[in-house]
């Protein structure tokens, strides 16, 4: 297995292909490539954060930066903490959803976005030169920084569209599953704030994930269970690094976490008209959900750097990525299951609707996301032929191979994260879907 470079950072499995001096290589190769400023790192809970970290720091302070350590954050607190303390840049340590054995550095510029393919590969050309270090009297030091969840937590409840008495009043009751990750804190406390229970569930920090900790319908039985036993009003699952929100209804069945970005685009549009940007693999509901307001969607290659540069572009109110990644450019480019939680209780103490009912609003529609492993680098022109076979219909080359008939869709990519073919269809229901992915699986050669 090689290491997965990619807009999405650097992924591997520790111990297997990523190791310390693998991390000290690409993070020494960063700081030789920022300008002078510090830069600001921030861990989620994985067992191996505080060794991989170690590595960071000396490749940083060896080219002459200054580290502001945040320890445990999540990746949007990093981010608002690299915009608001003027650094050169971030390093998030995360692999997110990724299995326990993983982590990853992932890249973000002065600004606090993630690093273009561009900026990706200018890093390269940066870590295939070396060099860089600075002589023993000019070497950086590590400064420890506290108070960024708090600081993230105050932007948070100073949006301009959030009642805090509001929701309050509506007396919620919520679950939250945090995974063991970096959100075991900072989450409860914004529902604390918010004056709504919050029941902990896996809200340790301790890093040693208790299921699968991609937040999707298949991992969320714990949080179901647990939403039924205690009555709650829902649940909510966030992944190891808190930029993903899944949601689980007052009966214990959970949504589609498609439906999170699809529930806050409809929640923001009627407080703030504008364009939406999201993903080719983001569920067509988006649309539907901006046809209400009269917005345009525009869509992107897979992958937050891609998504965030067309938001700009657009000067887009609101976009994000169908796994439940919600980004509300107003507070900070970047993805949020902070915002995306305060978006859906806004929006259920206005309506005094239930989260189902809120779901409801939209027709059925079925996602099926599947696997396979990449035995080569992929070949489009190898799945065209399968997908063409689907019937007439627009195909999109921008990420993998998009087909787009009347009432189905059917994406084919390479992983930016793991090294897999991601095969995703949606349709009117389960069988149509599982229909299309079948259906390709055996056309293509």
């Amino acid at each position: 297995m090689a290491l997965q470079v990619s807009v999405s950072g650097v992924r591997g499995v520790v111990g297997v292909d990523l190791d310390a001096v693998v991390v000290a290589r690409w993070a020494a190769a960063f700081g030789a490539w920022l300008p002078a400023g510090p830069v600001v790192v921030g861990r989620d809970t994985r067992p191996s954060g505080p060794m991989l970290a170690h590595a960071v720091f000396a490749a940083l302070v060896s080219t002459g930066h200054d580290v502001h350590d945040l320890g445990i954050a999540t990746t949007p607190t990093t981010e608002l903490a690299v915009q608001e303390g003027g650094a050169a840049g971030g390093i998030i340590l995360t692999a997110s959803h990724n299995p326990q054995p993983w982590n990853a550095l992932k890249f973000l510029d002065g600004r606090g976005l993630f690093l273009t393919a561009d900026a990706h590969a200018q890093l390269r050309e940066r870590l295939a030169a070396g060099g860089g270090h600075v002589p023993w009297d000019r070497l950086g030091r590590v400064v420890p920084v506290a108070g960024a969840a708090a600081r993230h937590v105050a932007a948070v409840l100073d949006l301009p569209w959030l009642d805090r008495a509001r929701i309050a009043a509506r007396g919620l009751r919520v679950v939250v599953d945090a995974v063991e990750g970096a959100g075991g804190e900072i989450v409860p406390e914004l529902l604390r704030a918010l004056g709504v229970a919050c029941v902990p569930l896996h809200c340790g920090l301790s890093g040693r994930f208790p299921h699968d900790p991609e937040p999707t319908p298949a991992h969320l039985a714990q949080l179901c269970a647990a939403v039924r036993a205690e009555g709650a009003d829902l649940g909510c699952a966030v992944d190891p690094d808190v930029d993903r929100l899944a949601l689980v209804d007052g009966d214990g069945q959970p949504l589609s976490e498609e439906m999170t970005l699809v529930l806050a685009v409809d929640f923001l549009l009627g407080r703030e008209p504008g364009p939406v940007v999201v993903n080719l693999s983001t569920t067509q509901l988006i649309e539907r959900a901006a046809a209400r307001h009269g917005a345009a969607v525009w869509r992107t290659p897979v992958g937050e750097a891609n998504v965030v540069a067309r938001m700009l572009e657009a000067e887009a109110v609101i976009g994000g990525e169908g796994n439940g990644g919600v980004i509300y450019p107003a507070l900070h480019p970047g993805r949020d299951a902070l915002v995306g939680l305060a978006m859906i209780l806004q929006s259920l103490a206005d309506t005094g609707a239930t989260l189902r009912d809120l779901a409801a609003g939209y027709p059925p529609v079925a996602m099926l996301k599947e696997k396979q492993e990449l035995g080569a680098p992929f070949d489009a022109a190898g799945w065209e032929p399968a997908l063409r076979a689907l019937g007439p219909g627009d195909l999109d080359r921008r990420d993998g191979l998009k087909w787009t008939g009347q009432t189905a869709w059917v994406h084919v990519r390479p992983s930016n994260t793991e090294p897999i073919v991601r095969i995703i269809a949606e349709a009117r229901d389960a069988a149509a879907a599982r229909d299309l992915v079948d259906e390709v699986k055996r056309r293509a050669r």
